[in-house]
């Protein structure tokens, strides 16, 4: 299977703040990652009231709108955050909170800014490659950009992307599952 290329026109324009990494991790950690994921208690993800089509468990800081705790990040990602921190140039524990998500066949998840209380994302996609749209405000309409995500690969959001674009992925048509890590703004 051949991936398609980015969307962007050339590495120049790329967003501010937006880096793409192939092949982060190998096969033999991302089929350890997924086996993990799916022994999680999994829930569906919930935002003011409505439930996503995607499952989470979090774990770290908490995802919700206060500074509550869900459980430690487990062992298992410790050696992938450290692999994440050296490619956003960051320490390891500046990454305090965590999310394993399952993206079922239909599921996907629509424009958005993670919350304010979350400083740069490093997200890491496993088994099935996805498209991560982009998407800022440009007068009455919107710039829009895209990079497929390859299984086993990392995004940066930080800086003016991370500010100033939504981001989404489209329904997926087979299972993938994706680790979001993010660092804290105080």
């Amino acid at each position: 299977m051949t991936l398609q290329p980015s969307f962007f026109p050339d590495p120049a324009s790329l967003p501010e703040g937006f880096l793409y990494q192939p092949n982060l991790i190998s096969l033999d950690e991302e089929a350890a990652l997924a086996a993990w994921i799916a022994t999680l208690p999994l829930k569906p993800y919930e935002f003011r009231g409505y439930l996503g089509n995607r499952r989470i468990a979090a774990f770290g800081l908490g995802y919700g709108r206060t500074d509550q705790h869900a459980p430690g990040i487990p062992p298992i990602l410790l050696e992938l955050r450290h692999k994440i921190a050296g490619f956003a140039k960051r320490q390891p524990e500046d990454f305090v909170q965590a999310m394993a998500s399952e993206y079922a066949p239909g599921a996907g998840i629509g424009w958005h800014r993670d919350r304010p209380q979350f400083g740069e994302i490093v997200g890491v996609s496993l088994l099935a490659e996805a498209r991560l749209r982009l998407r800022r405000k440009e007068g009455q309409g919107w710039q829009r950009l895209s990079q497929l995500l390859a299984p086993r690969s990392a995004y940066l959001l930080s800086g003016d992307v991370r500010r100033h674009w939504e981001h989404s992925i489209p329904p997926q048509d087979r299972l993938r599952y994706s680790i979001t890590f993010r660092t804290a703004t105080r």
